[in-house]
């Protein structure tokens, strides 16, 4: 036991020199003498060395911490260049969902149908105007882009307005529509048709032709009247004049405004109403008063309880959808007659064979809708627009 008991030489602290418990005991610990002469440790604490533990100790574990939390948010490569962290990643990924989504919306807020049927009319019936080879130019090139562009500005603008003033409508018939769904606000589509209208006539303005001026200034009024809800206007109510607007826009305006576009102010050549260009005017009369009519048979449920009197309101879908069948079937055997008096061998032949095939193709498709199903019948309109974008791949070939 005396072994384990501390000899007073080593306790003894000489005038100067520190104290040996500050260099072998924690500042916690003191020496204390008992009553037997022996010594003993008393772990009673003293303020001052703990208050300065404590302080250095939380100093290094505030360091600790700073010093973790940017290794979590950066790492260094071995090249010694700083590495993305990963709430910048998780940030580039929310942006790009955002613009995906935006651009989601504008598309479905544009009736991307609408807009193929567009650019396609107008490049068919900008293709009746060359004559020659050497007709296909930079000019040529230059002049049908402008009237595409401008034609899509204002097509975006007439189905956005219809949209505006469709919201309640759309909600039961299209809910999918960006209005309709709440992705835009009222304030977002108006500013949307507005620029789009602004930049169609700024463009047919700029381009100086006035075919292409009055097709846009036309179809910008027609437009307006068919959606627009003011007295005397809001045309759509109507079922005949809401077919004859769509009429003159799709069969009148496209066709002989863009080839007067073409045939007077690119290629400087006098007006002339050429046989295709008379029939393609005639076949998109049929086909533009089935649009009209076709539409709105998805559309009854929500027509009926806002009061649109459209034909599929006051006749039934099941028979507006066999009238809009019927018509289609006589335009095609109209065209199929045409190419049949041609006298260009394989004009006749891509005329007669590609017309029989398209009202092959209808009959067959339409003997298997389900007239019960929105969803079928919905299905079948688009594929109406199809069969009409086929109707301009052939019109080039009429002579």
């Amino acid at each position: 036991m005396d072994a384990l008991r501390l000899r007073p030489s080593l306790l003894s602290v000489r005038p100067g020199a520190a104290r040996p418990r500050d260099h072998f005991l924690p500042p916690c610990c003191s020496i204390q003498r008992n009553g037997e002469g022996r010594i003993c440790f008393s772990s009673q604490r003293t303020q001052g060395p703990t208050l300065h533990h404590h302080q250095k100790f939380f100093e290094w574990k505030s360091s600790y911490c700073r010093i973790s939390h940017r290794s979590l948010n950066t790492s260094v490569n071995a090249s010694g260049q700083q590495l993305q962290s990963e709430p910048e990643t998780h940030d580039s990924t929310t942006i790009w969902r955002a613009i995906s989504s935006s651009l989601d919306a504008f598309y479905r807020f544009s009736r991307p149908h609408t807009v193929i049927g567009t650019a396609l009319s107008i490049v068919s019936v900008s293709l009746l105007a060359v004559q020659s080879l050497s007709d296909i130019s930079p000019l040529f090139l230059t002049g049908l882009l402008e009237a595409v562009v401008a034609a899509l500005f204002m097509n975006i603008y007439i189905v956005g307005l219809n949209q505006l003033f469709d919201i309640e409508i759309d909600k039961v018939n299209k809910p999918t529509l960006p209005l309709a769904s709440g992705e835009y606000t009222p304030a977002t589509g108006v500013a949307i048709v507005s620029v789009f209208a602004a930049m169609s006539f700024g463009l047919g303005w700029a381009v100086g032709s006035q075919p292409l001026f009055w097709a846009l200034f036309i179809s910008f009024v027609l437009g307006t009247a068919y959606s627009i809800n003011l007295p005397y206007l809001r045309w759509k109510r109507f079922a005949v004049v809401a077919a004859l607007c769509i009429l003159a826009v799709r069969a009148v305006i496209v066709q002989l405004a863009f080839f007067l576009h073409i045939q007077t102010f690119v290629f400087r050549r006098p007006a002339v109403f050429s046989r295709p260009l008379l029939f393609a005017t005639g076949f998109m009369t049929f086909f533009s008063v089935v649009i009209a009519l076709f539409k709105d048979i998805p559309d009854i449920e929500g027509d009926r309880i806002f009061g649109i009197r459209s034909f599929s309101v006051r006749l039934g879908q099941k028979k507006v959808f066999w009238i809009c069948v019927g018509l289609l079937e006589m335009a095609y055997s109209v065209a199929i007659l045409m190419g049949a008096t041609s006298s260009c061998l394989w004009s006749k032949t891509a005329t007669i064979a590609g017309h029989s095939i398209l009202a092959a193709i209808l009959w067959s498709c339409a003997r298997s809708v389900d007239l019960t199903s929105k969803a079928a019948i919905t299905s079948f309109y688009m594929f109406i627009w199809k069969l009409f974008y086929a109707e301009y791949l052939l019109i080039p070939l009429v002579r």
